[in-house]
């Protein structure tokens, strides 16, 4: 059905960056209806395997989304569709929705053990067992008291990945922490469909908004964690890593640094895409410092109003205005 000649120009949408391990705007038509095909089937013998696990096994993450990216609409077409074109410079960026993506050929850890270890050689360990809860509840026997022993300490948080230098006595090691974008709006199923359906060969915009979470991916999810693990690990003496993409990065505030990794608690690697190969490959420069101070009030964005400023709010909404 023809689109009406005054249908209005949509605004720019989030849409697919990378989808299972592909960039997404160098697919041809056939390659992005097989992949919805793939993408709606998820999970299936036809699931295509992840190009940045080590392992080289089949994609986890349902959909097989590893980045967005953002569009604009082209042209509108014969049909009622709009097609699209990637938006250029920083706000094109590619926004990282899937931490293995952070895996390609270990660039991410090489570039970290190298500049807190001093080495690029170091073995990873995930998932180690770093909080637990202990119950105090008294025993009547020796068989609960065991048995107390045994279900009493669960483990309520992890470090998620460790990088250790190789044979090392006592061991020489740091925290790592890769924290990808959640997205917020219709969910994805709805874009595979579109895109499985879309009646030309043209790039296809977008089917509805959608937007990269940073206010529940920053303060909601990381912010807390860090809290939560820095302060012991600042008294073991050993530092936090922490990778990020670069829009991550500036969706952030202000940060203050310091100078040298010895003054600092967090170490932000950011990371960003040379596009001239398909994936795009990683790229990772020297990390910002900060204690983890200045790192909370980063991930919290903001600075609060004045007092006379935030009274103004509260008069207005309640319809004095005074």
């Amino acid at each position: 059905m023809p689109a009406p000649a005054t249908q209005r120009q949509p605004a720019p949408r989030f849409g697919i960056g990378e989808w299972y391990g592909r960039s997404f705007i160098k697919l041809s038509a056939i390659q992005r209806r097989d992949l919805a095909v793939k993408a709606i089937n998820h999970g299936s013998d036809t699931t295509p395997l992840c190009p940045f696990k080590a392992d080289g096994g089949a994609c986890h993450k349902k959909g097989g989304v590893c980045s967005l990216r953002l569009y604009e609409a082209k042209a509108s077409l014969p049909t009622g569709e709009w097609s699209a074109t990637p938006v250029v410079g920083q706000e094109g960026d590619l926004r990282i929705v899937c931490p293995t993506r952070f895996q390609q050929n270990e660039i991410v850890f090489r570039k970290v053990a190298l500049t807190v270890l001093g080495t690029d050689s170091a073995k990873t360990v995930g998932e180690v067992r770093f909080l637990q809860r202990v119950r105090n509840e008294p025993s009547t026997s020796a068989a609960a008291e065991q048995a107390e022993e045994e279900t009493a300490r669960e483990d309520v948080g992890n470090i998620d990945m460790v990088l250790l230098a190789p044979e090392t006595d006592p061991l020489k090691w740091c925290a790592l922490e890769i924290q990808a974008v959640y997205f917020s709006g219709e969910r994805m199923g709805l874009l595979f469909e579109h895109l499985h359906d879309f009646p030309t060969d043209d790039l296809p915009f977008p089917d509805r908004t959608r937007r990269p979470d940073y206010r529940s991916s920053g303060p909601k999810r990381l912010m807390p964690q860090l809290q939560i693990k820095v302060p012991t690990l600042r008294r073991w003496g050993k530092k936090m890593a922490v990778v990020v993409d670069g829009a991550f990065f500036r969706n952030m505030g202000r940060m203050d640094t310091v100078k040298d990794l010895s003054n600092c608690d967090i170490a932000w690697f950011v990371v960003q895409f040379d596009e001239g190969t398909d994936p795009a490959t990683l790229k990772i420069g020297e990390p910002e410092k900060q204690t983890l101070e200045r790192a909370v009030e980063g991930l919290t964005g903001g600075e609060p109003v004045t007092l006379a400023e935030f009274e103004a709010k509260i008069r207005a909404k309640l319809g004095t205005g005074e």
